[in-house]
């Protein structure tokens, strides 16, 4: 039931359990958390003000529905990502991994870059998509402002729809560090966005839990 209302809020179709969906190729957007894991992020960069210690992970792919968006494969670690990159006054430091995806996910003639890391020195109070302008340049967005490109690549298209066989989700709180597999598809609701959708999986919640008070209220 969740994955059918967050398709009708976002527009995208739910897993039908057929051989094969539609899916679409994307940048998403993740936290890193203890132990090496991932987590999909609940809000979309331009919204979140990491602190500084934050390691976020971008990672192309095409995605058959919103249980299987791919985890970057590589682990969040901070102090390796920002070991030459010394704590300042006055500035905060945030880690990204940028994993470009496979040849399977990239577009037609397109060949995707080495997954690399990086490390951003931002002011206190940036924003996760200011810490990724900082290192990921240039960055391209549709006319909806939804995030199409991160350091050029591709070259061209936008979240668009293909046909990709379906796949059986992993859970989404925890990969090793070459893991690949993942959560729903995101959008932070205020352009710029990372992914299709971040945070609609919020919305659901927040919607059905809306949806329950109200039928109890009925009720008396």
């Amino acid at each position: 039931m969740a994955a059918a209302c967050l398709a009708v809020l976002v527009g995208v179709p739910a897993a039908s359990g057929t051989a094969h969906a539609a899916g679409y190729r994307y940048w998403s957007f993740w936290e890193g958390g203890a132990g090496g894991s991932w987590t999909y992020a609940t809000q979309g960069p331009a919204t979140i003000r990491p602190a500084d210690g934050a390691v976020h992970g971008y990672r192309f792919a095409v995605s058959a529905d919103s249980q299987d968006a791919d985890r970057p494969r590589s682990a969040p670690d901070f102090a390796a990502i920002c070991a030459g990159t010394p704590a300042r006054e006055g500035t905060k430091r945030v880690a990204l991994v940028l994993d470009f995806g496979t040849p399977a996910d990239a577009p037609p003639g397109g060949t995707p870059p080495a997954r690399r890391t990086a490390c951003a020195r931002v002011a206190p109070d940036a924003t996760g998509a200011e810490a990724l302008a900082a290192v990921a340049a240039p960055l391209r967005y549709n006319s909806q402002a939804l995030l199409c490109a991160l350091a050029g690549y591709p070259e061209e298209g936008c979240g668009e729809q293909v046909d990709t066989p379906a796949t059986t989700p992993a859970p989404a709180t925890t990969a090793t560090p070459e893991a690949a597999s993942g959560q729903a598809k995101g959008n932070d609701g205020n352009a710029p966005a990372l992914g299709l959708y971040a945070g609609a999986a919020a919305v659901v919640a927040l919607g059905a839990a809306a949806l329950v008070r109200a039928r109890r209220h009925g009720r008396r």
